[in-house]
């Protein structure tokens, strides 16, 4: 009698597609009509990839699929190279964005979704209509690692740790940063606060996960300029809601003034009595990605829809 034998079954790299799927969907049945395949068919092939890599990959939780450390492992490898399949070996002839499918992700703020997103996908959606747009805010730590595996397309906004010799940016336009104050607040009578004022109101501070306000919290610091600060968050988003019902002011990018200091929200966005250095917002990829049809294709898009000259945020943003 023969033993088992011990070695595990061969590993079938067409089917390393199927991890990516049910990581990003957590969904036996969202992976399988993703991937144009029945559920018996995706579980069938997801039993191969257990036998092959001795680990489950994924195990249901809360409802949905989570994977496991070595199903996440994976994920690196698995992106980088389908998208070395994709962009170097299936790139054949003229880039056609009108035949193209998939995914594409981008790393944005919450704040940078509002400048961004939008229009980007409006512009997507018009020249490639197969095409999905994935915002994501990751941590700056990881971003990197992130746009060389291509689980990210691009890092548009700013991330200053991007400075790295592997990561190529485009400067697109310069931001800078205003007030946002209840419509009927004694003190928005005009088009900027004195330094008085903004040091008598009292403050809610955004400290987003990302670097965005570091260059108007460090021209504080180094101008010795403290604030009454009675409110901390991480996200813009709750904030013009919570100053249309309080005194409080807030410094948010002046496109959030723009869009929320508007009398239909209650709010006015006025300038700050000081400006520092505008924000530098970029578009980044990484290195080995420089000549891949699809990269380039996007970045074409984001340059041509956001630079100084196209910008729709630099003009007449104090509200009336």
């Amino acid at each position: 009698m023969t033993s088992p034998d011990p070695r595990p079954a061969p590993l079938d790299l067409n089917l390393l597609h199927i991890v990516l799927a049910l990581h990003e969907e957590r969904s036996v049945s969202r992976a399988a009509e993703r991937l144009g395949m029945s559920q018996s068919t995706l579980s069938g092939a997801l039993a191969k990839l257990r036998a092959s890599l001795n680990d489950p990959l994924f195990i249901r939780a809360g409802g949905e699929m989570r994977a496991t450390d070595k199903a996440l492992a994976l994920l690196g490898p698995i992106q980088s190279m389908l998208a070395t399949v994709r962009d170097d070996i299936l790139a054949e002839g003229e880039f056609s964005p009108a035949g193209q499918t998939g995914t594409i992700t981008v790393a944005l703020s919450d704040a940078g979704e509002v400048v961004f997103l939008p229009r980007l996908l409006e512009a997507v959606r018009a020249e490639a209509p197969g095409l999905a747009i994935r915002s994501e805010d990751i941590p700056h730590e990881e971003l990197e690692a992130a746009l060389e595996s291509a689980r990210v397309d691009l890092a548009i906004g700013y991330f200053p740790d991007l400075a790295r010799a592997n990561i190529v940016q485009q400067l697109l336009m310069r931001h800078h940063d205003v007030c946002l104050l209840r419509a009927d607040h004694p003190m928005a009578v005009g088009d900027t606060l004195t330094r008085a004022q903004f040091l008598e109101l009292e403050h809610a501070v955004v400290r987003p996960r990302g670097r965005s306000q570091e260059i108007f919290e460090q021209h504080l610091k180094q101008q010795r300029i403290e604030r009454k600060v009675v409110l901390t968050t991480p996200h813009f988003m709750s904030i013009p809601a919570i100053i249309a019902r309080s005194d409080l002011v807030a410094t948010v990018p002046h496109a959030i003034g723009l869009v929320y200091g508007r009398p239909e929200h209650g709010l006015k966005a006025v300038r700050a009595p000081f400006q520092p250095a505008p924000t530098e917002l970029r578009q980044h990829w990484h290195r080995k990605f420089n000549k891949s049809p699809r990269t380039l294709w996007l970045r074409r898009i984001v340059a041509g829809l956001f630079n100084e000259a196209q910008d729709e945020w630099k003009e007449g943003w104090v509200a009336t």
